[in-house]
């Protein structure tokens, strides 16, 4: 099983207002027989609607039918007018494996101002992204930060170190192209363990740079299989995934924090439903 990480890294300006959940899931190989199985499409659903707004990641849909069948999930019998939408990027890999990033949200709380596939392709310096970074920056007018740029990897556990420390040149790119102050990097790094160990953090200047600050410390386990221990992902049985979806939230400035991590296991939430007499 591939080890693998979500870890969430941002950059951003705190002042105060309401809540927004944004939240991170590397969905284990989701394509069409994973479409097709209902208790996993139910689980992925569920976690989905506790998010105003979700990064989706390992899509293998080379049909272009996992996004419209979410939406038909997440929509078909909203409540109170809640309803979703999308922006995906294209299929991205060397050679013929391909993967998509996808990120769903509530149409009332969030929208898109732009976005962009980051170009790989600096003089000396090309190709290191197996699956370049879909740039969307973010428009959230009911919460204090009003707009924000997400920067998604999900790397190649052997390229790590090197795809990790190329976002340093993919912020600068985007501070070339857009006025945006906020940043938020996330998905799937496999910045834990054996791919990237603690002599390898300390080797890499963005890692290391203090104007970011990590989410998920070096201690945190984020994956399903049991004795891992390293700081992957976190959440579900993996029928659906070998990682947890990891959640934060931009706060109200009467919090002391503006910022908090969180993790729910679903399976956690069922054992302790089992148990009420």
């Amino acid at each position: 099983m591939a080890q693998t990480m979500v870890s969430l890294l941002l950059l951003l300006s705190i002042q105060g207002a309401l809540a927004l959940r944004i939240c991170s899931f590397n969905v284990r190989s989701f394509g069409e027989s994973k479409k097709e199985n209902r208790n996993a499409m139910d689980v992925i659903v569920k976690v989905i609607k506790r998010c105003d707004l979700i990064l989706l990641m390992e899509i293998k849909d080379s049909q272009n039918k996992i996004c419209p069948t979410l939406m038909e999930r997440l929509n078909g019998n909203s409540r109170r007018g809640i309803t979703y939408t999308y922006v995906i990027s294209s299929r991205l890999g060397r050679n013929t494996y391909k993967e998509q990033y996808a990120f769903l949200y509530k149409e009332k709380q969030v929208s898109v101002k732009k976005n962009y596939l980051y170009h790989d392709d600096q003089d000396g310096d090309a190709d290191v992204f197996s699956r370049e970074p879909f740039v969307v920056w973010f428009q959230s007018p009911s919460t204090a930060i009003k707009d924000f740029v997400i920067v998604p990897l999900h790397t190649t556990p052997e390229t790590s170190v090197k795809e990790i420390d190329e976002l340093a040149d993919v912020y600068m790119d985007v501070k070339s192209r857009w006025k945006a102050e906020n940043f938020v990097f996330m998905g799937n790094f496999n910045a834990g363990c054996s791919y990237v160990p603690q002599k390898g953090v300390k080797a890499m200047p963005f890692m290391a740079d203090p104007s970011f600050v990590w989410l998920i410390d070096d201690n945190q386990d984020t994956t399903v299989k049991k004795g891992n221990g390293c700081a992957y992902d976190r959440d579900l049985a993996l029928e659906v995934s070998d990682h947890f979806p990891v959640e934060f939230q931009l706060r109200s400035s009467r919090s002391s924090r503006a910022l908090t991590n969180r993790r729910r296991s679903l399976t956690s939430k069922k054992k302790t439903k089992a148990n009420r007499p």
